[in-house]
């Protein structure tokens, strides 16, 4: 691989990460509030590309005018060479501008234990103003698993999830919760009570209204525990543009 083949490559390495970080894809591989990081990294990549190919281009530019010069004496065939193993930096490239893979969802669900245990909070405040109150799945799992749902209440709250199904069969209300990106993902379940949805296809979008209920599951993965809410009302609803918390 020669200098302008590098140069190549790493533009479009670069234009690719620009062009995820710039749209909705690169929901689908890292936080949301890494954005600016990818948006940074891309502008680099980018202008080390044109930087080399800039340079390159002077240096054959003088070539042709002073073959014979000291500084000069190495043909182009043998100047600027690297390993072949780089044209493997065009694989990435190819899968984020022509593949768009989904999100997390019920299959990767299921793989993994729910992360629960992890996101334990000591002191909850108050739930927002609003009837049913607009809250989302990890913050209803940790009221009622580490506040037994004192903070909860009587109150009715609305959370956005998708479904997946439980060891049982049952449905159960999940999103995926990310350290940094998507490798890391894991999920956040909730058993479903009274009015909750059955045979709906798994990674089915869905608006759950309900209120506590102080029944808890335990996940057959890692065995941590799965509280439940009583559904009252549920709508599906079309994917969110953020489908991770």
């Amino acid at each position: 691989m020669n200098r302008q083949a590098q140069g190549v490559v790493l533009l479009l390495l670069g234009g690719a990460v620009l062009k995820a970080s710039l749209t909705d894809v690169f929901l689908r591989y890292v936080k949301e509030g890494l954005q600016p990081f990818l948006i940074a990294a891309g502008a680099v990549l980018v202008v080390a590309a044109v930087m080399t190919l800039v340079h390159d281009l002077r240096q054959q530019l003088g070539k042709g005018q002073a073959r014979d010069s000291a500084d000069d004496g190495h043909g182009h065939d043998h100047d600027g060479h690297g390993p072949a193993v780089g044209w493997l930096l065009v694989l990435p490239v190819i899968g984020l501008l022509l593949v768009a893979p989904p999100a997390l969802g019920s299959f990767a669900a299921g793989q993994a234990g729910t992360a629960l245990s992890s996101q334990a909070i000591s002191d909850y405040p108050p739930l927002p103003p609003g009837d049913p109150a607009e809250i989302s799945v990890l913050e209803y799992a940790s009221r009622a698993v580490y506040d037994n749902g004192t903070s909860i209440g009587d109150r009715t709250v609305k959370m956005t999830g998708f479904v997946s199904p439980g060891a049982a069969g049952e449905l159960m209300l999940t999103r995926m919760i990310l350290s940094c990106c998507a490798a890391d993902g894991r999920p956040i379940k909730l058993g479903m009570t009274g009015g909750a949805p059955v045979d709906l296809p798994a990674d089915t979008w869905i608006e759950v209204t309900g209120k506590y209920s102080a029944k808890v599951g335990t996940d057959a993965v890692n065995g941590e525990q799965i509280p439940y809410v009583d559904v009252q009302t549920w709508v599906r609803i079309d994917p969110p543009r953020n489908q991770y918390q």
